[in-house]
């Protein structure tokens, strides 16, 4: 493993520690290292969004898993950061604990069939290293999933690990979807995954908001937005709100732009007025 790069927040790279489905990154919305599993190694996503740091994205679903190389990556990440000197030799003095496990990565990870077995193995890795119960475990995901049994039936699993679900809703409209996600689904569709998961998970929004050919979202795409927020509020735990943090690997790169800390505060109020908490990470 490479001790010398330091970790930050700027560069999520996926081989950063020479291994196929395990990497460390500091999270500024986890708040610390998050330990992340990489189910799409292939670098395919059935989405494509626009603001996506993946480096030759293409489209696809998730390869086969080997389980037992995903476990040994993992017991090894989480030996060398619990028992051994990682953080000291990889992380800035202000972020050196271990905030979550999560799965992320280059694609959409609920496109794996392995995904239900991957839970069950981080859920025995993080019981061995006396983590269970005191890190998050989380599941960050486009939703595309969500109406498949035998993943919500993970989803379910990943709760009674303490875990919670980062759903991606950047818009609520169809032509703000294609538009962002380079996908076309119909809003109720995407109100139905988004309350099933919530159901079986603790759940939290998470959009990314920007300004592409320098405009942000126009009103009509923030309150259908907001109305499909309010739609689904009871049922979820807050909203994330974040920024360009890194550069986007896709074509449509030098259209984006960041937003004001401002702007983006003035959204989440707008999202508390709906009873719902808001997190702000520019």
């Amino acid at each position: 493993m490479n001790t010398q790069t330091p970790l930050d927040a700027t560069d999520h790279s996926r081989d950063s520690a020479g291994m196929t489905y395990v990497y460390p990154v500091v999270s500024r919305r986890a708040g610390g290292v998050s330990v992340g599993i990489n189910l799409n190694p292939n670098n395919a996503c059935n989405w494509r969004c626009i603001y996506c740091q993946v480096p030759d994205l293409v489209r696809g679903s998730a390869p086969a898993i080997d389980l037992e190389q995903l476990d040994r990556e993992l017991r090894q990440m989480l030996q060398d950061i619990v028992q051994g000197d990682f953080l000291r030799q990889r992380v800035a003095e202000g972020a050196r604990h271990l905030e979550d496990i999560a799965f992320s990565g280059n694609g959409e990870p609920t496109s794996a069939k392995e995904f239900p077995a991957s839970i069950a193995i981080v859920e025995q890795a993080m019981r061995d290293y006396g983590l269970l119960g005191k890190i998050k475990l989380r599941l960050i995901t486009n939703g595309s999933q969500m109406d498949k049994p035998e993943v919500l039936q993970a989803v379910a699993h990943l709760s009674r690990c303490d875990g919670e679900v980062w759903f991606k809703v950047d818009a609520a409209t169809t032509e703000g979807v294609a538009r962002i996600n380079d996908v076309r689904l119909k809003p109720q569709g995407l109100v139905d995954r988004l309350r099933n998961c919530a159901r079986q998970c603790p759940t939290w929004v998470q959009a990314c908001v920007f300004a592409l050919d320098g405009a942000p979202p126009d009103e009509a795409e923030i309150t259908a937005w907001l109305a499909l927020l309010e739609s689904v509020a009871p049922d979820l735990t807050g909203v994330h709100l974040y920024g360009l943090a890194r550069p986007s690997m896709q074509v449509e790169a030098a259209r984006l732009s960041s937003l004001s800390e401002a702007w983006m505060e003035a959204l989440a109020d707008r999202v508390r007025a709906l009873g719902l908490n808001a997190h702000v990470s520019p």
